[in-house]
């Protein structure tokens, strides 16, 4: 995480701040933005397998605008009326993995008023191509169509969420292209962070996974184990096979000692 402010900065100076963000995934605020910011994210990673960097602005972001540099040109990412819409992720291919080079313009104000131009950034590991639209975020975020086998068993392994559970609705977003499913949990398996919680009074394990509109998830009966990784704190779903399919695939790989982690059945 890091924090800045553009009072701090000689009024008279015409030189651009820089900052180096060294982790895969964080956050930056930007207080009283003025002139302009150049924000490098350099991972300390010996591989470069991070090939897409998706934006979140936060709901209050004002002030700047967003923009990513590449062949010395710079392209808009978030502009600053796109940061006050909710849920907007802006996501791009980073062309030199381990040097992303982010450049925020703070915007002409004549007062001093408090703005604050934050957001949550994240490199994630991508074989396709990303657009800086959440429309576009298929590879990155959710996988429409159904889990082999293979993929099943990796993804209880790997996920940073696996539940069982059913699902109480499906709402769908329209405008943000993002559909959310909520779901009651029996069993929490694994989860990174407290998304799924217990409710006050009914003591019921709750929470909401989200996934893209164009994946046209509907309610269905029964039990599901839901499987998929977290992003700026929220859940995204991946594998979600019926959980007695999921028995059945997971008894005969461990038969074979094909299994690539063990899981607790009971």
């Amino acid at each position: 995480c890091c924090l800045g402010s553009g009072l701090s900065w000689e009024p008279r100076s015409r030189a651009v701040e820089q900052v180096h963000l060294r982790c895969t995934e964080g956050s930056l605020e930007w207080m009283y933005p003025a002139r302009a910011l150049r924000v490098v994210l350099e991972p300390n990673l010996a591989s470069a397998q991070h090939t897409t960097v998706c934006i979140k602005p936060a709901s209050d972001f004002q002030g700047a605008s967003i923009y990513v540099e590449h062949a010395g040109q710079l392209h808009l990412v978030v502009s600053e009326a796109e940061g006050a819409q909710p849920h907007h992720v802006s996501c791009f291919r980073a062309h030199t993995p381990q040097r992303v080079a982010l450049f925020l313009q703070a915007s002409p104000q004549r007062d001093i008023s408090r703005r604050t131009a934050s957001f949550q950034y994240e490199l994630l590991s991508n074989q396709g191509t990303a657009a800086p639209n959440v429309k576009n975020m298929a590879l990155v975020e959710a996988m429409c169509r159904p889990c082999d086998n293979l993929e099943l068993l990796m993804a209880i392994c790997s996920s940073d969420f696996v539940v069982k559970g059913s699902i109480q609705n499906v709402s769908h977003d329209s405008e943000n292209h993002m559909s959310q499913i909520d779901v009651s949990v029996q069993k929490v398996y694994r989860q990174k962070n407290r998304i799924f919680q217990q409710e006050e009074g009914s003591g019921e394990w709750r929470g909401p996974i989200r996934t893209l509109l164009q994946c046209k998830v509907k309610r269905g009966g029964g039990d599901f184990l839901f499987t998929g990784n977290e992003h700026f704190g929220e859940a995204w779903l991946g594998c979600a096979p019926r959980f007695k399919d999921f028995m059945l695939v997971y008894q005969a790989a461990r038969e074979r000692g094909a299994n690539p982690c063990e899981f607790e059945l009971n």
